[in-house]
């Protein structure tokens, strides 16, 4: 079987073999990756992404876990991460870096995108088409096969390190349809797609995450789940498994259920005092 190569400094540099990405995957373990259950065969296809080098294209709700699994999955596989939260005023300059004065000089900084390709490791955009859309050109010459990030101020052109991987993500139910991600964008990338866990992954997430009992994480998460399901109406955003963990470990620190869910989670959501109440009389029905 042939080898990946990547062109780098002048000469062919090979990708990381099979053996190489279980042996990072050994350090990883070590340095104890974030808790992540995995729910389908993302781990698998985000492994045979990277031994590609081919980007990642994350898609689903808030709070169903694409954050974490990233960081999961730098840890495992012992690579830097550099995470980006994108917002309508981010710039190109915000990812690829600008001059600062320090003292009498002028001094160029490198960006998180610039960081990450001089050096390796994962550049994570979170909820990349929030960036302005002349922001995302930045990325398609580092997202196809020639992996280079030019840098106009500096007139560098740099070709990305072996072990750089580019990974971005977006909530495509939330997103307006004037934030979408173009097609030529798209087309770049190996797309996985997230959505909230069934029931009894998400009750083994929050158990672990939040240290609640079992019987009481039963409850929330059957909570969270009639939520999404007859809210979709009133909330703009349903609550997420990170929303059931945070009022697990208010519960957990000795919080009343019932406080505990309006202030992680309803209040959170919403600021309509009649979907709020209506919201806690469904909690009521669970505590």
């Amino acid at each position: 079987m042939g080898k990946a190569l990547n062109v780098e400094e002048g000469g062919a540099t090979e990708f990381a073999t099979p053996s190489k990405i279980a042996e990072n995957i050994q350090k990883g373990a070590a340095s104890a990756a974030p808790f992540y259950l995995p729910v389908g065969s993302e781990v698998e296809v985000f492994q045979a992404a990277f031994a590609r080098r081919l980007p990642i294209l994350l898609k689903g709700p808030t709070g169903c876990g694409k954050t974490r699994f990233v960081s999961h999955m730098a840890a495992t596989l012992n690579l830097p991460l550099h995470t980006v939260s994108c917002h309508d005023d981010l710039t190109g300059s915000d990812l690829v870096g600008r001059y600062l004065i320090k003292g009498s000089e002028t001094v160029w900084t490198d960006g998180p995108l610039t960081r990450a390709v001089r050096d390796g490791g994962i550049c994570y955009l979170d909820e990349v088409v929030e960036a302005r859309k002349d922001t995302t050109v930045v990325l398609h010459p580092l997202a196809d096969d020639r992996r280079i990030l030019t840098i106009e101020k500096t007139g560098e052109e740099i070709v990305a390190h072996k072990d750089f991987l580019l990974v971005v993500s977006y909530n495509p139910g939330y997103q307006h349809v004037l934030k979408d991600l173009k097609t030529s964008t798209r087309q770049r990338f190996i797309s996985l797609e997230f959505d909230y866990p069934e029931a009894k992954t998400e009750i083994e997430v929050v158990i672990k995450e939040s240290g609640i009992d079992k019987a009481t994480a039963e409850r929330l998460v059957a909570l969270g789940q009639k939520m999404r399901e007859t809210t979709e109406a009133t909330l703009e955003t349903p609550p997420g498994t990170r929303l059931l963990v945070h009022a697990g470990m208010l519960i957990k620190d000795g919080l009343s259920p019932a406080l505990a869910i309006e202030t992680a989670i309803i209040s959170t959501l919403t600021d309509d005092q009649e979907v709020k109440e209506a919201l806690m009389d469904m909690v009521a029905a669970y505590f």
